[in-house]
C-alpha cells in the first residue's frame, strides 16, 4: 500500500478521535451538570432510565462516558443497580447517532463548521458561549478526519493487496472479534461504526461481513466501563457486568439471526437507503441496537440478578456514624469529573450530620456532666478533624480535573463549607470542655439560664437543618427562612448576655458560672454565623442583600 495513504489515514483517524474527546469533554463541561441531574431525577424506573440513557449519550456521542458516569453513581450509592441497567440499555442506543451523522456525508461542512468554532471561542466572553464554540470545534476537526480518511480510503481501492485483504475476510466470527479488538483499543463503537461506514461508501466492505464486524463493537464498546469499575466498590463492578452481560447476550441472539438471513437483512436495508452503503451500516447499527433493547429490556432485573454471580459478596456498609471511613468518596472510589462534586456532596452532607449531632450531644453533657459522653463529644470531633482533611485532599485533587463548569463554579464554596462545619464540630468540642470546667470547679448553672441556653440550642439547630437542606438541595427554599433566624439568633445572644450581666450584679451567680454561660452563647452565635454561610455558599449573595434590605 501507498506510505502516503497509510499516513492519511491515520491522521485523519487522529483528528476524528480527537475532535470527538474535544466534542465530548467540551458538552460534560457545559452540560455536565445539568446532565448529572437528568440521571439522578429522571431514571426512577426502566422506562425513562433507558430515555436518558439515548437522550444523555445522543448529546455527549459517547456510550463510554455515559456508561462510565453511571458506574460512578452506582459506586457512590446515588444510583441502584435497576436504574443503571436502564441507562445502560438507553446509552447503547444513543451511541449509534455519531455514525448516522457520518453516514449523511457532511464532511463538505468540516472547514465552515470548524471556522464557526473559532470565531466562538476567539471573540465571545461568556465562558458557556466559549466552551459551546469547543463543542463546534470538535466537532468541524472530527469531520475534517473524516474528511481526510475518506480521501485516503478512495485511494485504497486501487491497492489489490487492500482490496483482497477485506475480500479475505468471510468468517464470522472472526469478523465479530476483529470488531471487538478494535472497539477495544480505539475505545469507542462510535468511532469503529464510522470507519465501516466510510469503508462501505468506497466499497471496500463486504455488507454481509459489516453486520458481524458490528456487533463485535458492541463487545468491545464494554472496554471503558470495565476498566472503570476496576477500582470501584462491588455494585460499581456490576454495573459494568450489566453492561458486558447485555451485549454479549444480545450479540449472541444478533448473531444466530444473521446466520439465518443476513442477506435478507441486508436486501432490505440497501432497498431502504436506496443502495446507500454507509446508509446501511449506521441504519444496520441503529436496528441491532434497538432489537437489543426491546428483547432484553423485560429481563432487567434477571440481568441485574445476573451480575451477583460474577461479582460475589458485597462491600463493608460504612454508616454516617463511622468513625475514619469516607462513605461516598475514597482510595476505591471511581473518579468521574461529571459526579465528583456530587460525592463530595453527600460526604459534606455526613460530616455536617456528625457535626450537628455532636454539639447537640455536647450541649446535653454540658448539663448531665457525664463524663463518658465528654470522652464521646472529643473521639467525634477527632472523626470530623479526619474527615475535614480526607474531603479536602479529594476537593483538590477534583480540582485538577476537567470539571463541569457549574461544578467548577462551585468548587471554591465546597472548600469554604468544609471549614465551616470543621468550626462547627469546634465549638462542640469547646462546649464539652465547658462541662469538664464544671465539674473541675463545681459551678453550676441556673433553671433560668438552662431554660434560655436550651431555646437558643433550639433556634440554631432550626438554623442548622436549614442551612445544610439549602447546601445539599442548592435550593433556596429557605432563605428567608435563614436570614430571619440569623437575626432572631443575633437578638437573642443579645439579649441573653444582657440577662446574664444582671444575674451577676444581682449576685445571682457566681463569677466562674457566668464566664461558662457567657463563652456557650458567643459560641452557638458564631455556630449560627457558619450555618449561615453553609446556607449561601451556593452564590446567593443577591438574594441575601434583597431580603436584608
Amino acid at each position: 500500500m501507498n506510505p502516503t495513504i497509510i499516513l492519511s489515514l491515520a491522521g485523519g483517524l487522529g483528528l476524528f478521535l480527537y475532535g470527538m474527546r474535544i466534542m465530548s469533554d467540551s458538552i460534560e463541561k457545559v452540560a455536565g451538570a445539568k446532565l448529572r441531574g437528568i440521571l439522578e431525577k429522571l431514571t426512577t424506573n426502566r422506562f425513562t432510565g433507558i430515555l436518558v440513557g439515548i437522550f444523555f449519550t445522543a448529546v455527549i456521542q459517547s456510550s463510554s462516558a455515559c456508561t462510565v458516569m453511571v458506574v460512578s453513581f452506582v459506586n457512590s450509592g446515588l444510583m441502584t443497580l435497576t436504574q443503571a441497567a436502564g441507562v445502560i440499555f438507553g446509552a447503547n442506543i444513543g451511541t449509534t447517532v455519531t455514525a448516522l451523522l457520518v453516514s449523511f456525508k457532511l464532511e463538505k461542512a468540516a472547514p465552515v463548521i470548524l471556522l464557526a468554532g473559532v470565531l466562538i471561542v476567539m471573540f465571545c466572553k461568556k465562558e458557556k458561549l466559549s466552551r459551546w464554540g469547543e463543542v463546534i470545534i470538535g466537532f468541524g476537526v472530527l469531520f475534517m478526519g473524516l474528511s481526510t480518511m475518506s480521501g485516503a480510503m478512495a485511494g485504497m481501492k486501487d491497492s489489490p493487496a487492500v482490496v483482497h485483504m477485506f475480500a479475505s475476510l468471510r468468517t464470522p466470527v472472526l469478523a465479530v472479534i476483529l470488531g471487538a479488538v478494535l472497539t477495544a483499543i480505539i475505545q469507542s463503537s462510535s468511532v469503529t461504526v464510522s470507519i465501516m461506514v466510510l469503508l462501505a461508501n468506497q466499497g471496500l466492505m463486504g455488507m454481509d461481513i459489516g453486520m458481524y464486524i458490528i456487533l463485535g463493537c458492541n463487545i468491545g464498546a464494554c472496554t471503558s466501563a470495565v476498566l472503570a469499575s476496576l477500582n470501584g466498590k462491588k455494585d460499581a463492578k456490576r454495573a459494568a457486568a450489566i453492561h458486558l452481560i447485555f451485549n454479549v447476550i444480545g450479540t449472541i441472539i444478533v448473531y444466530i439471526i444473521f446466520k439465518l438471513c443476513v442477506h435478507q437483512i441486508v436486501d432490505g436495508l440497501v432497498y431502504v437507503t436506496g443502495n446507500n452503503l454507509g446508509r446501511v451500516v449506521a441504519y444496520a447499527h441503529i436496528a441491532i441496537k434497538i432489537f437489543q433493547v426491546i428483547i432484553l429490556m423485560p429481563f432487567i432485573q434477571g440481568i441485574v440478578k445476573l451480575t451477583y454471580l460474577f461479582v460475589h459478596g458485597d462491600d463493608r456498609k460504612v454508616g454516617y456514624r463511622d468513625s475514619y471511613q469516607l462513605k461516598y468518596i475514597g482510595e476505591k472510589s471511581v473518579l468521574n469529573p461529571a459526579t465528583a462534586v456530587v460525592e463530595a456532596i453527600k460526604e459534606l452532607d455526613r460530616m455536617a450530620s456528625l457535626a450537628i449531632e455532636n454539639l447537640n450531644r455536647a450541649m446535653n453533657v454540658l448539663m448531665t456532666l457525664d463524663e463518658d459522653e465528654i470522652q464521646e463529644v472529643r473521639e467525634v470531633e477527632k472523626n470530623i478533624d479526619f474527615l475535614s482533611h480526607a474531603i479536602t485532599h479529594y476537593l483538590v485533587k477534583i480540582n485538577q480535573t476537567t470539571l463541569p463548569i457549574e461544578d467548577l463554579k462551585n468548587i471554591g464554596a465546597l472548600f469554604h463549607v468544609v471549614n465551616d462545619i470543621e468550626r462547627i464540630g469546634d465549638h462542640a468540642e469547646n462546649i464539652a470542655e465547658a462541662a469538664v470546667r464544671r465539674i473541675e470547679t463545681g459551678v453550676g448553672f441556673s433553671k433560668d439560664a438552662q431554660k434560655e441556653l436550651g431555646e437558643m440550642v433550639d433556634m440554631v439547630n432550626t438554623l442548622l437543618r436549614f442551612s445544610v437542606e439549602m447546601f445539599v438541595k442548592s435550593t433556596e427554599e429557605h432563605m428567608e427562612d435563614v436570614v430571619h433566624l440569623e437575626d432572631a439568633i443575633d437578638e437573642k445572644e443579645r439579649e441573653l448576655q444582657k440577662k446574664h450581666i444582671e444575674r451577676l450584679s444581682n449576685n445571682e451567680c457566681s463569677p466562674e458560672a457566668g464566664a461558662l454561660y457567657s463563652d456557650i452563647v458567643s459560641g452557638l452565635e458564631r455556630v449560627a454565623d457558619h450555618a449561615v454561610n453553609i446556607a449561601f455558599s451556593n452564590n446567593y449573595g443577591e438574594e441575601i442583600a434583597e431580603i436584608t434590605a
